[in-house]
């Protein structure tokens, strides 16, 4: 198995797309910490999945957004698991209108989730993973952060500055074989999407060379390879997982 006697903790891991990352990471053999902000029924049902299959599995319920509760987190896992080894920082929130419209508290909770969360987790785990010299780092952005989308500055603005801050952190942890990269999800079938008028749904459909939504195993996979051996030679990056809506 690719991640055989690791151990990961996986932000957002509840549902959608964290769900499924934290089901393929431990599919591949890691232990995973589950974070989740308030559905621990979802994040329980996720570990025992795992468990179910073999595994080990913990949950962890933490606002990543606050940077004393995000070290304290990474802190627990590192104890109750025995290590870490890989950070999947997941966790994101929307607050969708116009920007005109916006009010602050909008624009600052999505920059603060989805952004100042990833530069929490990832200042917390890097501690452990720069002295142990070695570790993975995946942040999830958004084909949003490279095109943007109407009703979404905050969230364009946080999934950007998720690829600038992983170029950066790239750069800072590599002496200490600590990798950092990106995955950048189009429109994925999730309960989110699903949510979307079906109108909405076919003009974004008709926008991807693929013609469809991708589905959020697209995305694990793509965690997946990333946070595995066989991308040890990879810091630095962004892996677009768009059905060719963007080709950069």
């Amino acid at each position: 198995m690719l991640l055989d006697g690791k151990i990961a903790l996986v932000t957002g891991g509840s549902r959608g797309i964290g769900r499924a990352i934290a089901l393929r990471l431990a599919e591949e053999g890691a232990k995973v910490a589950i974070n989740y902000a308030g559905n621990q029924t979802a994040a329980e049902e996720v570990k025992a999945i795992i468990e179910q299959h073999g595994g080990t599995a913990m949950i962890v319920q933490t606002d990543v957004s606050d940077s004393a509760a995000a070290a304290e987190m990474v802190a627990r896992v590192h104890e109750e698991l025995g290590g870490l080894d890989i950070l999947v920082n997941n966790a994101g929130i929307t607050r969708d209108t116009l920007l005109v419209r916006m009010k602050d508290e909008d624009f600052d909770a999505v920059i603060n989730t989805n952004l100042k969360g990833i530069y929490a987790c990832t200042k917390a785990a890097a501690k452990f993973m720069t002295k142990q010299r070695s570790g993975r780092i995946v942040n999830l952005s958004s084909v949003v952060g490279e095109i943007g989308n109407i009703g979404q500055t905050n969230y364009a603005a946080a999934k950007a500055g998720v690829i600038g801050f992983s170029k950066a952190a790239a750069k800072e942890f590599a002496a200490r074989h600590v990798t950092v990269n990106v995955v950048a999800p189009g429109f994925i079938d999730t309960d989110m999407t699903r949510a979307l008028p079906e109108e909405t749904r076919k003009t974004f459909e008709a926008q991807t060379s693929l013609g469809k939504f991708g589905e959020a195993q697209d995305i694990a996979d793509a965690v997946l390879f990333l946070a595995s051996d066989q991308a040890k030679y990879i810091t630095g990056q962004t892996l677009h997982v768009n059905g060719g809506m963007l080709m950069p």
